[in-house]
């Protein structure tokens, strides 16, 4: 039952990621009059296929991807052949059409195919956001930063924090709410400098010790030795604990990647489906909260992963794009194909190496 449920919530948090991404491609191309032959979910053999209007709607088997075809050039186009130009718009025209025209992803503006290529991953960082909203709605109250109580012998109360005091900044750092603020804080006992707000008066203490604190049996339950006050969840406390939720997210993702690209960390630290459903089967034990909190770190994870600037990924032909929406000259197509082509190859490899780590590490 448990390899059941697994399942099918890995599919559903595996599908929801590639729907809106590709949603975003898919409604930024009919934003731009752009045609779309096929919007296909996973790859593949058909499972289901369906067609509305001029677009065909296909489900296919391998939930690890998705597309949107675009119409394809006529036949007897040449490799190194420009992009045609758009056909002409009246002076005002507006840059995202209402109306789809029907016209070839290459007929479009640099702007407009910009738009289209980086609207998958703006998809993706929507869909992060509403789920960590769901999950700030969720709980039963919001942190903020004002000091409510001191554990035994607390080493902040002993120099200098005190009850009521709202800490405003730690080394210099705003913090806004309980989760910002823990973020300041390690899992050692360290001194830093806090800003204060006590009796309406700002004040800075210069060298407050926080210790972690700890159960009965040692084990760490906070990294705080003092607890804070509730506050209210009003609509912007809890667009405020989201954005914080969602920065902190982006910067874990974007500092593994930038460890990664450094070489602080290794290949062997990766992970790729087989990784993520095991993730998704230890979460669904620990309840939905968890679950949707993974859902959210891999939406947001796809997207910024999409707009690495890699060849084949959407950051490398947003670079072309700018490109040519700044100089007017767009990058030969034969240059274009034989990067996107290595870095295919180089995400496949990546990919093949990845899973059989997966495979070494769970089986």
């Amino acid at each position: 039952m448990t390899a059941l449920l697994t399942g099918l919530v890995s599919m559903l948090v595996f599908g929801a990621v590639i729907l809106v991404h590709e949603l975003g491609h898919f409604w930024a191309a009919r934003r731009c009059g752009i045609r779309v032959e096929e919007f296909s979910i996973g790859f593949g053999p058909k499972l289901l296929a369906w067609g509305k209007g001029e677009t065909r709607y296909t489900l296919r088997l391998i939930p690890l991807g998705g597309y949107n075809l675009f119409s394809a050039p006529p036949e007897g186009d040449g490799e190194d052949d420009l992009p045609p130009p758009p056909a002409p718009r009246p002076r005002h025209a507006p840059l995202f059409p209402l109306a789809v025209r029907g016209q070839r992803f290459e007929q479009a503006t640099a702007w407009q195919r910009f738009f289209v290529t980086l609207a998958g991953a703006l998809m993706n960082f929507m869909l992060g956001f509403v789920v960590l909203l769901a999950l700030v709605l969720s709980m039963q109250a919001l942190g903020g930063t004002t000091v409510a109580q001191f554990t035994e012998d607390s080493a902040s109360a002993a120099s200098g924090l005190q009850l009521g005091d709202t800490i405003l900044a730690v080394d210099g750092q705003r913090v806004r709410t309980a989760n910002s603020m823990a973020q300041c804080f390690g899992y050692t006992e360290q001194t830093h400098t806090m800003t204060v707000l006590r009796e309406g008066e700002i004040v800075t203490l210069d060298a407050v010790t926080v210790a972690p604190s700890t159960d009965a049996d040692g084990n760490l339950t906070s990294t705080l030795d003092f607890r804070v006050a509730a506050i209210p969840k009003t609509p912007r406390n809890v667009l405020v604990q989201t954005g914080e939720f969602f920065g902190y997210y982006s910067t874990a993702i974007l500092g593994g990647f930038w460890q990664l690209a450094t070489g602080q960390v290794g290949m062997d630290q990766l992970s790729g489906p087989i990784g993520t459903v095991s993730a998704v089967s230890q979460a669904v034990q620990y309840g939905w909260r968890d679950v949707l909190s993974l859902m959210a770190l891999l939406t947001i994870n796809v997207g910024i992963f999409n707009l690495l600037p890699v060849p084949a990924l959407d950051g490398c032909k947003l670079l072309f794009l700018l490109f040519e929406g700044l100089t007017g000259r767009a990058v030969p197509l034969r240059f274009q194909a034989a990067v996107n082509t290595a870095g295919l190859v180089l995400l496949l490899w990546l990919m093949a190496v990845v899973t059989m780590q997966d495979i070494t590490r769970f089986f």
